[in-house]
């Protein structure tokens, strides 16, 4: 016997368009239908979020931990697990758990907890995020540089064989690795992303030859300025490099992230960057308002997706359908994923977040 919903709203937003008084058909997580309202049968069972927006569900790439719990400190199948109930309470159907620059020993332990959280019928996580160690010591952040180094051929594929499957992202500086270990890398389906680096416009420039994102626009990258653009440069000039944003006013200044989105379009999308507040192992993070900071200094976010959105629309003058796009179908296109989720289309299982006019959370909804 089937399982159909029938879910009603003032506003409905495909990915594509915004519907007015519309309803999405689900039957057993499929969306077999997107309709009129007023073609609702009579006696059908409907949910009706009535003023409500639902849109697809949102798609983080990168956050670290979660309710007290990070990932590199306790890398576990229960620690993914609270990483996507917390990307859940923030509308994500998906995310993918990030580890830091840190030790072989510990980036294993981390391909380990995200197969157990698989093989434990886990839902909702893409695989991991591996940020370093393979970055610019100069651009390191709050990233261990003790850990940071430039990898042979043999030590990358090392790392890779080990994470075969689970591994989908890795930031590296551009100018630290080889063109070898990079090839290496998309080999094994890998998105390379480019970040925490110190690269110069041309070694930035010419890196978009084979990397198609850059990790957390303005941030651990080298500056716009005007005799060197660096790699924020690099980034805002090329026409079809993606890069993530933090939008949360701390890590990039809203009128910062306003120019960029006039100048990159399509290719700007959100992450949290969220971490969680721990006083275990080499990054500590302390909750301090709406941040994160560790000995003073900024280290992290508080940030879930549908804030995100939230941030876009109210303080980056950027419309509800494009903040929508930025948090779902934007980083499904970085993932190559982009027929599979962040649209509401007829045969995609029915991952669908629903807003008030505040953007808060009312259902975070998720397909098969």
């Amino acid at each position: 016997m089937s399982n159909r919903k029938i879910y009603q709203a003032e506003k409905i937003f495909t990915g594509h368009e915004m519907l007015q008084q519309h309803a999405v058909i689900v039957e057993d997580g499929i969306i077999i239908d997107i309709i009129s309202a007023n073609k609702i049968s009579s006696n059908a069972e409907v949910i009706d979020f009535k003023n409500y927006i639902i849109a697809p569900a949102f798609i983080d790439l990168q956050l670290y931990g979660a309710h007290k719990k990070l990932l590199s400190v306790y890398p576990g199948a229960e620690t993914v697990k609270l990483i996507y109930e917390y990307s859940k309470t923030g509308g994500a159907s998906h995310c993918m758990p990030t580890v830091a620059t840190n030790t072989y020993e510990v980036i294993f332990k981390c391909i380990d907890a995200v197969k157990s959280y698989w093989q434990n019928d886990g839902k909702g996580v893409l695989g991991l995020h591996v940020e370093g160690p393979w970055i610019s010591e100069a651009k390191c952040g709050a990233h261990n540089p003790e850990w940071i180094f430039s990898p042979t051929v043999e030590q990358t594929k090392e790392l890779l064989e080990y994470g075969k499957d689970v591994i989908r992202m890795i930031t590296v500086a551009p100018e630290v690795v080889s063109r070898e270990v990079i090839d290496s890398i998309h080999s094994y389906n890998i998105v390379v992303s480019a970040g925490h680096t110190n690269a110069s416009y041309e070694e930035a420039t010419a890196s978009f030859d084979t990397i198609t994102t850059a990790t957390h626009l303005y941030n651990a990258m080298s500056a716009l300025q005007h005799r060197e653009p660096g790699m924020v440069g690099a980034v805002l000039d090329h026409k079809s490099v993606y890069c993530s944003v933090v939008p949360d006013g701390y890590h990039v200044s809203f009128p910062a992230i306003r120019i960029a989105k006039k100048n990159m379009g399509n290719r700007l999308f959100a992450i949290t960057d969220a971490v969680t507040e721990t006083y275990e192992g080499y990054y500590t993070h302390t909750l301090n308002g709406d941040k994160y900071t560790a000995n003073g200094i900024l280290s992290g976010s508080a940030l879930t997706m549908n804030k995100c959105v939230k941030n876009f629309v109210t303080h980056c003058n950027i419309s509800i359908d494009e903040a929508l796009r930025m948090c779902s179908l934007y980083p499904a296109s970085v993932m190559k994923m982009e027929n599979e989720l962040g649209s509401l289309a007829e045969g995609r299982d029915a991952n669908m977040v629903v807003l008030n006019d505040q953007f808060a959370v009312m259902e975070t909804i998720t397909g098969t």
